[in-house]
This record gives C-alpha cells, sequence and structure tokens, in this order.
C-alpha cells in the first residue's frame, strides 16, 4: 500500500476564531466609532460606521485566491506604479548595443542584482563551480545537475524508503545551522534532437541502402517531435549573514565563501547519492549554468547550443559557451497574468497542498507537456526554519489551537472536522521537534512556456487541469508572474521565500 505524506500543518494558525493578531487588531480597530456612536445614541452613524466596519472586515479577513482583498489592493497599486514608470518592460544590453563586459550577468527583473563568482578548483578535475551571490536578498547559492532512475516502477516500499532519504537530507542541512533553503527543480522541455542527429552523423555507413537511410531518417524526425527530454537541478541556498561567519574561518572573501560552501556541497552529494539513490550529482561551472539559463528563457535555443558542445569535443576551436551577458532574454514584459521573454510566455501556478495528504510522485502529471513544443517546469522549495524559531512558531501555534478551541467551546461554537485536523496537527509539530525533527516550509511552483504563436491562457488552464489531475489545488501568481518563472525554471537560488520567514 502506497505511503500518504500528510504529516504537516498550516504554518500560522489564528489564535482568535482564526484571526491572526494584526487582523484582530484592524477588526477591532475599526469597530471602535461603532461603539462610540452607540454610546452617544446617534443611530444613523451607528448605521453608517457598521456598513463601514462591514467593509472592513471583508477586505481584512475574507480571503480572495489566497489573498485578502487588501493584499491584492496593496499588490495592484504597486504594480500600476510600476507600469507607469516603466519597470514592467526591460530591454537587454545586448538588443541595445550597450555590453561592456561579457562575463557581467544582464538579467531581467529580480535577477538583476545577481552576480556569478568562480569558485576555487575543487577535484580531482579542479573544476570551479560557479558560486550565486543574489545582492538584494543578501544570498548565496550553488546549483548541481542532477539524474536519478526515476520512480515509476518503484513500489510503495522504494518510494517509502526514498521518502525517507529526502527527510534526512532536510534534517541534515538543517542541523548544519547553514543552509537557509533547497530548492528542487525538474524541467520538461522538447527534445531538440541534436543528439540523435550527431550520433546518425558519426555512426551511419557510407554505402548503406538509400531506403534504410530514409527509414532513420523518417523515425528521428517523428520521434524527436513526440520526445521529452527532462532536467533536474538541486539548488543550495546559504544566507550571507551566515555564511560570512564560516568563511573567517576559510580564509575570508569569495574564495573562502567557496569553500565553506564546498563543506555544505559535499554533505548534501553525500545524501543526494545515497539514501535519495541519484546515480549522478554534477555542481555547475559558470559556463554551464549560463547555458542552462539561457535554455530556462528561450528553450528553443537547446538545439544550437547542444549542437554546440557536440561540436567542441571534436574541434576545440568551436566556442560552446553562453557569455552570460547573453544569457538572459532580449526583452521581457511582465503582464496581469503571464510573462513574457523573448519569442515565449510564461504562466506559473502554486500548488496548494491537500488536506488528505500526497504519495510520493503525485505531482507527475505536471510535468507531462499536453502538445508538442510545451515545455513543464517545477520547483518544489524546502526552506528550513531554524530551531529556535521553529520552537516559538510551534508553541504560537498550539497556544492559538488551544485558545481557539478554547473559546469556540465557551460560545457554543462547534469545530468542524477540518479545524479539528488542523488543531491535532499544530499539536503533533510540537512532538516531532521534541524528537529531533527539523521544521520545513515547502512549496511549489509550476510553469508552462509555450511560443507566443500560440495562446497562453490556453496552456495555463491546461497546466491548472494536470494539477487538479494530481490531487492538488492550484493557485494562479498574478501579478508577480516574473519571480514565480525565475523561481520555477531558473536555478539560480532565487525563490519565493520571503527572509523572515526562512
Amino acid at each position: 500500500m502506497a505511503v500518504v505524506f500528510s504529516e504537516y500543518a498550516k504554518d500560522r494558525v489564528g489564535w482568535f476564531f482564526g484571526l491572526t493578531g494584526p487582523q484582530l487588531i484592524a477588526v477591532l480597530v475599526a469597530g471602535g466609532p461603532v461603539l462610540w456612536a452607540f454610546n452617544a445614541k446617534w443611530w444613523p452613524g451607528v448605521a453608517g460606521f457598521a456598513a463601514a466596519w462591514g467593509l472592513v472586515i471583508v477586505l481584512v479577513v475574507v480571503p480572495v485566491h489566497g489573498r485578502t482583498a487588501t493584499g491584492w489592493l496593496s499588490a495592484a497599486v504597486r504594480y500600476s506604479i510600476g507600469a507607469l514608470a516603466g519597470w514592467t518592460v526591460w530591454r537587454s544590453k545586448a538588443s541595445r548595443g550597450a555590453i561592456e563586459e561579457l562575463g557581467e550577468p544582464d538579467l531581467p527583473g529580480v535577477l538583476s542584482g545577481t552576480t556569478i563568482h568562480d569558485g576555487p578548483p575543487v577535484g580531482i578535475h579542479q573544476r570551479r563551480v560557479a558560486l550565486i551571490q543574489h545582492h538584494p536578498a543578501r544570498t548565496w547559492a550553488v546549483t548541481a545537475r542532477l539524474t536519478h532512475a526515476g520512480i515509476t516502477t518503484a513500489d510503495a516500499g522504494e518510494r517509502a524508503r526514498l521518502g525517507r532519504g529526502l527527510a534526512q537530507l532536510l534534517e541534515a542541512v538543517s542541523r548544519t545551522e547553514l543552509v537557509g533553503e533547497v530548492l528542487f527543480m525538474v524541467r520538461t522541455v522538447p527534445e531538440d534532437g541534436a543528439t540523435r542527429a550527431q550520433y546518425l552523423a558519426d555512426h551511419r555507413r557510407p554505402g548503406s541502402l538509400a531506403a534504410v537511410q530514409a527509414i532513420n531518417n523518417d523515425l528521428a524526425v517523428s520521434l524527436t517531435r513526440a520526445a521529452v527530454r527532462t532536467e533536474a537541478f538541486v539548488t543550495v541556498v546559504v544566507a550571507e549573514q551566515r555564511l560570512a561567519k564560516a568563511a573567517k574561518e576559510t580564509g575570508g572573501g569569495v574564495d573562502g565563501r567557496g569553500r565553506a560552501l564546498y563543506l555544505v556541497m559535499s554533505e548534501v552529494e553525500a545524501h543526494l547519492r545515497g539514501a535519495v539513490e541519484m546515480t549522478e550529482v554534477c555542481w555547475l561551472t559558470s559556463p554551464e549554468l549560463a547555458a542552462v539559463v539561457r535554455t530556462g528563457f528561450a528553450p528553443g535555443d537547446a538545439d544550437s547550443i547542444t549542437s554546440a558542445v557536440l561540436a567542441h569535443d571534436k574541434d576545440a576551436g568551436v566556442n560552446a559557451e553562453v557569455p552570460w551577458a547573453m544569457a538572459g532574454p532580449s526583452g521581457a514584459d511582465l503582464a496581469v497574468r503571464h510573462y513574457s521573454h523573448d519569442a515565449w510566455n510564461s504562466i506559473s501556478a502554486t500548488i496548494k497542498l491537500p488536506d488528505k495528504g500526497a504519495v510520493m510522485g503525485a505531482l507527475a502529471p505536471v510535468l507531462m507537456p499536453s502538445q508538442a513544443g510545451e515545455r513543464r517546469s517545477l520547483l518544489v522549495a524546502y526552506p528550513v526554519v531554524g530551531l529556535s524559531r521553529a520552537e516559538r512558531q510551534s508553541n504560537s501555534a498550539q497556544f492559538g489551537a488551544d485558545l481557539s478551541e478554547a473559546l469556540k467551546e465557551k460560545v457554543g461554537v462547534r469545530t468542524d472536522a477540518r479545524g479539528r485536523r488542523q488543531i491535532a496537527r499544530s499539536r503533533a509539530m510540537e512532538e516531532h521537534l521534541a524528537s529531533g525533527n527539523a521544521m520545513i516550509r515547502p512549496y511549489a511552483i509550476a510553469t508552462v512556456t509555450v511560443p507566443k504563436t500560440v495562446r497562453v491562457a490556453e496552456y495555463g488552464r491546461r497546466l491548472d487541469a494536470a494539477i487538479r489531475q494530481a490531487g492538488f489545488a492550484p493557485m494562479r501568481l498574478d501579478l508577480v508572474q516574473d519571480a514565480a518563472f525565475v523561481a520555477s525554471s531558473l536555478p539560480l537560488g532565487v525563490s519565493l521565500t520571503r527572509s523572515k520567514d526562512a
């Protein structure tokens, strides 16, 4: 029988009839004029203030697609200001002929503050792993390309073992007190056919039958159109504040931070190759990461990049590297419900965990393209909560659950089944922390990318349908489609995790 993973709870539990502290304060303050008018026996004022109070309650308390009305209003105002100021339209330096340094990243939006450093040589091949520094978030990150046999044919016991291996990995990085977030990304991209074409060119025998060659050519064309290729990455994110302290013991500076990150990388790689059963873990260098970023913005460029890499293996004079100044799109535009980059449009949605739990591999339908030329990408983020903060959140959640239950019993309000389940999970969280487990705040983002020649809204609805088919609930990330695309499609350590929550 498949193991259902359901040992999770809401990160914030309202302690007064489901209301958080700020919501309760806003409701009480807005109700003050009603009490004043009632005390003064000013009945027209009571009616007017009561109507205004009800409007405030609706705006502050009632959620609409995951946000309150005030949250939507704030986001809409900021988006409108950005649109009027021209911040939602971006053009690269290459498109304007203004490139000054090829090694300097020229990326849009939330990636504008990203710097790529070459780490110190490591390993028998003396590879210089790319160190990703994100200045606005004050974080450092490293990315590895993963290869796994998959779990399609795995039975329930094997999936449960892999689940325990992932839990061991997250608990190990939590005990380092250095790692702030572990990001797993999977991209299902259309097969470009470059490797197949090079293989046929290298192994085709001269003088073979024309009919055989024609059959092979037809098979190559038909299979390439129907095939997809899966890319998997893991990114380890470390806060600058923590890394700077560890870097003092390894020499300081960029190299010192690189050596400190290498220690974390070796520990993460050991767990990935061991309990998680990854067959290959390759930490990316700066040129390799630039190629990954370029194909993230423009999936159609994968064919030419792969062909250049294969040609470079035979002729060292062929330049197979993508300069960072050209790794980004030539232009990018943020719309309310999608993100436009080069000749592609993307729509992103977050995935809400179901109350009934989920089995390992349930997200597979989300990564399955519905049409040729469509790319799906999925990010599963595991922000690690520090031990002291985890204990405070657990105690607060348990206090809120107990107080909410007591208040409802006092006024004679029955607690429904969902509320009782949330209360039980909040109480169980403290027991898990006491037994040595880590607190993780996971979330997932799915993105579909299609050419501009097709209607992206239709593919967005197909993505929502795939998420529902997997047993989850989709929620569009409107007004932040650019940040959602970057988080789910580019393994650069940028996510939607707030620094105060990590």
